[in-house]
């Protein structure tokens, strides 16, 4: 688990976890530092998820609810366990992905032999929605492309954006699993991430943290 974010009150505060196999990130999310009692997202919830949510409970945290960027498998398989650990906590997803949690073929899980399922969502979101956590708002933003349900979460007074597998350091999401578009997923870096403030922090769903303005600059998939 590492502390990625400001500590400040009334920002977002973001602890990373990457999980299993695939090094999946998931995270933490809470109004500043975290402590007992303070509501909490947890963003992803991927294979072997006991770091994840054994720091959740550790820190005495209310998990007001589950965030999930998208659906494949590698960022939901750990969905059963948190919702055991979890019990009142919804899900929140984007509506085209909705029956991916119980199909491994959608889900990519099948493919590599493991038949992931997960509990089903409890609420939709869609681009334009605001999300609030504590006092903070979350703004929605759409990013189809590696897959169709693909979103990003952004706080724009923090300049931080949680974007899955949209965008990556140096690199993209991949667009060849079910559902995958390549001109798709430009667009959306382009129009949804690309005209975010250059200086806001993207938190991946793999590898290490990057800035939009970066991207913009030396992306070698999509340049601005």
């Amino acid at each position: 688990m590492s502390d990625e974010s400001r500590n400040e009150t009334d920002s977002p505060f973001i602890q990373g976890c990457p999980l299993g196999d695939f090094q999946t990130n998931c995270y933490l999310v809470t109004n500043g530092s975290p402590e007992p009692g303070k509501r909490a997202w947890i963003v992803d919830c991927g294979y072997e998820p006991e770091p994840l949510l054994d720091a959740a409970q550790a820190q005495g945290l209310v998990i007001e609810a589950i965030v999930l960027t998208h659906a494949h498998a590698d960022h939901i398989a750990g969905l059963f366990e948190a919702r055991k650990r979890f019990p009142d906590a919804p899900i929140v997803m984007h509506e085209s992905e909705r029956s991916w949690l119980s199909d491994p073929m959608l889900n990519f899980s099948a493919a590599i032999g493991l038949n992931v399922t997960a509990p089903d969502a409890d609420r939709f979101i869609a681009h334009g929605d605001t999300l609030e956590l504590d006092g903070m708002e979350f703004e929605v933003r759409h990013t189809p492309g590696h897959s169709p349900g693909s979103v990003s979460l952004i706080h724009h007074g923090a300049k931080l954006a949680l974007v899955g597998d949209t965008l990556f350091n140096g690199s993209i999401g991949r667009t060849d699993l079910p559902g995958g578009d390549h001109p798709t997923l430009e667009t959306s870096i382009r129009e949804q991430l690309y005209t975010l403030d250059p200086e806001t922090v993207c938190y991946p769903g793999h590898g290490p943290a990057t800035q939009v303005g970066r991207e913009m600059a030396t992306n070698p998939f999509v340049r601005a």
